[in-house]
């Protein structure tokens, strides 16, 4: 195995069998992101969302997607001048992933692509571990989405960060207010069969527990561009409050806890989530 995939294996916990699935989802991520900045294409676009929370700010769960905001409008920009790039910089480490775009039924502002690899071939690569990839279906793939909003919200702010593996780069990403708010418009609006993903829960209580306060104008900017009633540029982080203590009385906890079971290590940081305690906690949310 080469010894820089050896290198960024070992910094993920790799206990059970899905922890080595998911390591490896994890270091391909990253070359994804190595061979983007590489391609240019942080020069028009900023990483945000859970990933870029994890692996630039210390989230402590798994993430499984890429998501990308350009930082202007832009109808014209193509992702697939990208894919060859970052299906290269995976090969270049002895990945064997294949990069396409996901064509969808309707039009959309977002763009989406994916990376495919074959699971069993894969873990056998990066741990040599028979007894676990005799255990896969032969057909079942590593999978990794990207997708892209080529007509953002306005407002965010950015900054530039580097990463050391598997080479030195640099991103443009979201700065901490901004994913902030992104995270919030998230547990407003996101509904997923009238229910909430835990995830975006426990992104929340990172995020507080971090003091980190709201990007209010962009947040505004995100819940206008969907159409949530009653809300403004101009809406007040007391009325964001009034809307998320009404969104946190309509949750059913037990079936958001599930949700995240499966991305965390410590279950039992989930025992105090209820009404009461997102009420609570809502009470410290603070604005830039």
């Amino acid at each position: 195995m080469n010894s820089i995939i050896e290198q960024m294996l070992s910094q993920h916990v790799s206990v059970t069998p899905n922890d080595r699935k998911n390591s490896i989802k994890e270091v391909v991520q990253d070359i994804v992101l190595c061979g983007l900045a590489r391609a240019g294409f942080f020069q028009k676009a900023a990483f945000y969302g859970g990933t870029a929370l994890r692996i630039f700010y210390g989230l402590d769960r798994f993430s499984e997607d890429l998501d990308f905001s350009l930082m202007s409008i832009d109808h014209n920009f193509k992702l697939d001048e990208y894919l060859p790039v970052v299906e290269k910089e995976l090969n270049s480490y002895g990945f064997r992933f294949k990069a396409e775009t996901k064509r969808k039924s309707k039009e959309s502002d977002v763009l989406s692509a994916f990376v495919k690899g074959n699971t069993k071939e894969h873990i056998l690569l990066c741990y040599a571990d028979e007894q676990l990839a005799n255990t896969i279906v032969g057909s079942e793939m590593i999978k990794v989405k990207f997708e892209v909003d080529t007509t953002p919200p306005p407002y965010a702010g950015y900054e530039r960060k580097f990463r050391l593996l598997p080479i030195p780069y640099e991103i443009n990403l979201y700065d901490m207010p901004s994913l902030f708010a992104g995270k919030v418009h998230a547990v407003i609006c996101r509904a997923w069969k009238n229910r909430i993903k835990g995830r975006d829960l426990y992104d929340y209580v990172f995020y507080l527990s971090h003091q980190t306060p709201i990007n209010l104008k962009h947040l505004n900017a995100r819940l206008v561009d969907s159409d949530f009633e009653d809300v403004s540029l101009n809406t007040s982080l007391d009325e964001v409050k009034s809307i998320l203590y009404r969104r946190f009385e309509m949750i059913d906890y037990s079936q958001a806890k599930n949700d995240v079971l499966p991305f965390i290590h410590n279950p039992a940081s989930l025992d105090v989530w209820s009404k009461d305690f997102f009420c609570a906690i809502t009470d410290s949310l603070t604005s830039k």
